[in-house]
């Protein structure tokens, strides 16, 4: 069955161009691994649409399929740990970057990142959340590792409509923290309260002062832009709140001073989620599958698309225009 040929999104920068799309290749020809599995489900993040349509450095060889994420059942196994039949799922580790991703009917995983699937979470739902998911469960989680408590008050969300942001909101709130929201979709102000906000406030309307310490109104951020917005935050932080740095959809620089740091105790935590060590893999996703398990992820994940839509998918998500998570449908 693994010898017959199947379809996969490919990535390849040669001699012809920058280019990707749907083709045919053998499990042979997939990068090497312990684990062979038949794919049933993938995502669209941001980094999938930078190295699809060629607008990002994604990938460090050429060619691979892309896919940051893969979900699907064990076809074959060199490691007795995993089973055919097994359901295992896989974020970020290298895929399409160093290695073939999730976009093909078939996938071959090393061991060490292949996590089975917990339960309380279906493929789909594995892939709904993705790496945008497992990203905002790892920034709350680093949160937590470092003080952070509903108590100390509600913790805002930039790029609110996004998979991180909309995510980060539902699975806030379900963890017992006030969530606010950031975003220049005003028009998703009521679809954000429905994930669970509070508040909803206008990124054109954000006005952070001058001063490197302004009136500080939130107890922590989980910022998924960068830029103007991640240095405005640090001037209006409570003391000894904590900010996540996880995105750089605006910028990746980052204008500030240590003010905050040593007046008001503020730590700025880098969540770099594609290579978080297996412990703490394992342990996000159990609280993903558990009490972190977003309420309305049928709602953030409305949208299925498969391979031959992808393009028109990353031309979206680049333009801004996306909402919420893309599930793309393989097996």
């Amino acid at each position: 069955m693994t010898s017959l040929p199947f379809q996969a999104f490919r990535i390849r920068d040669d001699k012809d161009g920058y280019r990707a799309g749907v083709e045919m290749m053998r499990a042979d020809d997939l990068s090497p691994g312990e684990v062979l599995i038949k794919v049933a489900y993938s995502s669209v993040n941001y980094k999938d649409a930078l190295a699809g349509s060629g607008k990002g450095k994604i990938l460090r060889q050429f060619p691979l399929n892309g896919g940051i994420d893969v979900a699907g059942y064990v076809a074959a196994s060199t490691d007795p740990a995993f089973k055919e039949g097994d359901a295992v799922l896989c974020t970020g580790c290298g895929l399409s970057e160093t290695r073939d991703g999730g976009y093909a009917e078939y996938a071959r995983l090393e061991s060490k990142w292949t996590i089975p699937l917990p339960t309380g979470l279906t493929l789909r739902e594995s892939m709904a959340l993705g790496t945008a998911g497992f990203t905002a469960a790892l920034s709350l989680f680093q949160l937590v590792r470092n003080g952070q408590t509903p108590q100390m008050g509600p913790i805002v969300v930039t790029g609110a409509t996004g998979g991180v942001g909309s995510l980060a909101i539902d699975i806030l709130t379900r963890a017992g923290f006030e969530a606010h929201a950031i975003t220049g979709k005003v028009e998703q102000f009521d679809w954000l309260i429905g994930l669970g906000a509070t508040q909803c406030i206008a990124r054109e309307g954000l006005h952070w002062g001058q001063r490197p310490l302004e009136t500080a109104r939130w107890a922590g951020a989980i910022d998924n832009v960068g830029g103007d917005m991640l240095a405005g935050l640090t001037r209006v932080i409570r003391p000894y709140g904590s900010i996540a740095s996880c995105g750089l959809a605006a910028s990746a620089d980052l204008a500030t001073t240590v003010m905050p740091f040593i007046i008001r105790g503020l730590s700025l935590l880098g969540i770099a989620s594609a290579g978080t060590a297996r412990p703490i893999r394992e342990q996000v996703w159990e609280r993903l599958a558990g009490d972190w398990k977003p309420a309305h992820l049928n709602e953030i994940a409305k949208t299925e698309a498969g391979l031959a839509e992808l393009p028109a998918i990353f031309d979206r998500m680049l333009a801004g225009a996306s909402l919420g998570r893309t599930v793309v449908k393989i097996g």
